[in-house]
C-alpha cells in the first residue's frame, strides 16, 4: 500500500493484517509525484519480485459551489485523481506486461465521472479523464498480456465526509453530502464495494458501474443527457448557494475540511446530517480515516 502519510500507512496496514491474516508492505509515496511513483513501483516489484495487481485509487474531494471556487481547485483535482492514475498507471504497465499471470490495472473513476454532480465539478471533470483513460488503455492494450479494469463507485460509506473539503456555506455543504454519501439504499458499504471489484478483477472485466442509482443516473445521461442535465440544474439550486461575496467574484472563504466543521449547534441541518449519515459516521473510524475531535467551539 502507497499513501502520503507513514502514519495512516501503519494503521491501514494493521487492518488488513489483523482481518486477514495477510502481509502487508506499506511506501510513503505521493502518486502527483511520477519519480516518487516510479521508485515505489520498482521498489514493489523487487519486493514481490513482479506485479500482477495494480489498483489507483487516490482522489482529494472538494464540496463547493463553482462560484465558491477558483482554478485552482480544478487543476488539484486534476493533478491528485487524474495525475494520479496516470502516474501510477505509467510506472506499473512495463511490469504488469511481464506477469506470468497476466496483469491486471485497475483505476477507480466515480459515478461523476459519467455525469457532471452539482458542487462537485472539479471532482467530476478529474474523474472523467480517469474513465477516458481508463477506456483508452483497454483499447490500446489489448494485445497485451494485461487487462485494464476501470470502475465507477456511485455513494459510497467510507467516512470520507470527514477528509473531503467544503466551500461556500461548509456546514450546509458538509450537511447534504455526508446524508446523502451515508443514506440506507442509494449508498454502498465499502466492504461490499470492495467485494464486487475483487470479482470483476478475477474476471478482466471492462467496466464496473457499482450501486443501481449510479448505474440508472449513467444510462439516463447516456439516454437524455439534456433531461438529466435539467434535473442536475435543479439539484443545484436546491443545495447551498454560494455567499453573495463569491458569487459577485470577489474571494471566496478558505475550504474546511470536514472533521473540522462545527457541528455542535443543533439546527435542522446538523439533524437532518445525522439522520441520514449515521452509517457513514460509523465508518469513520472502521476504515481508517481521520476521527474528527470535538467539533469545533465545543
Amino acid at each position: 500500500m502507497a499513501a502520503r502519510d507513514a502514519d495512516e500507512l501503519h494503521r491501514g496496514a494493521a487492518w488488513v493484517e489483523e482481518r486477514t491474516g495477510a502481509s502487508v508492505s506499506t511506501i510513503v509515496c505521493d502518486v502527483r509525484d511520477q519519480a516518487a511513483v516510479d521508485s515505489a513501483v520498482r521498489e514493489a516489484a523487487g519486493a514481490l519480485d513482479a506485479l500482477d495487481i495494480v489498483i489507483a485509487n487516490a482522489g482529494v474531494i472538494r464540496v463547493a459551489p463553482v462560484a465558491s471556487l477558483d482554478a485552482g481547485a480544478f487543476e488539484d483535482a486534476m493533478v491528485a485523481i487524474f495525475g494520479g492514475a496516470v502516474n501510477t498507471a505509467m510506472a506499473s504497465l512495463p511490469h504488469l506486461r511481464r506477469s506470468e499471470a497476466g496483469g491486471r490495472l485497475c483505476l477507480i473513476s466515480s459515478v461523476g465521472g459519467l455525469l457532471a454532480v452539482p458542487h462537485l465539478l472539479p471532482y467530476s471533470c478529474a474523474k472523467a479523464a480517469v474513465g477516458t483513460l481508463g477506456e483508452g488503455l483497454r483499447a490500446e492494450l489489448a494485445g497485451d498480456n494485461l487487462s485494464v479494469t476501470t470502475f465507477h463507485p456511485g455513494l459510497m460509506r467510507t467516512g470520507s465526509h470527514v477528509q473531503a473539503e467544503f466551500g461556500g456555506q461548509p456546514s450546509k455543504e458538509f450537511a447534504w453530502f455526508s446524508a446523502l454519501a451515508g443514506a440506507p439504499v442509494v449508498s454502498m458499504d465499502a466492504e461490499r464495494a470492495a467485494e464486487r471489484i475483487v470479482r470483476a478483477l478475477e474476471r478482466r472485466r471492462t467496466r464496473l458501474v457499482l450501486t443501481p442509482a449510479a448505474r440508472a443516473a449513467g444510462l439516463a445521461h447516456g439516454v437524455a443527457p439534456r433531461t438529466v442535465i435539467r434535473l442536475s440544474g435543479l439539484a443545484a439550486r436546491l443545495l447551498p448557494q454560494a455567499p453573495s461575496a463569491a458569487a459577485d467574484g470577489t474571494a471566496a472563504d478558505p475550504l474546511e475540511e470536514g472533521h473540522s466543521i462545527n457541528r455542535s449547534a443543533p439546527t435542522w441541518t446538523e439533524r437532518v446530517r445525522r439522520w441520514g449519515s449515521g452509517l457513514n459516521d460509523r465508518a469513520v473510524q472502521r476504515y481508517n480515516q481521520r476521527v474528527p475531535g470535538p467539533p469545533t467551539g465545543a
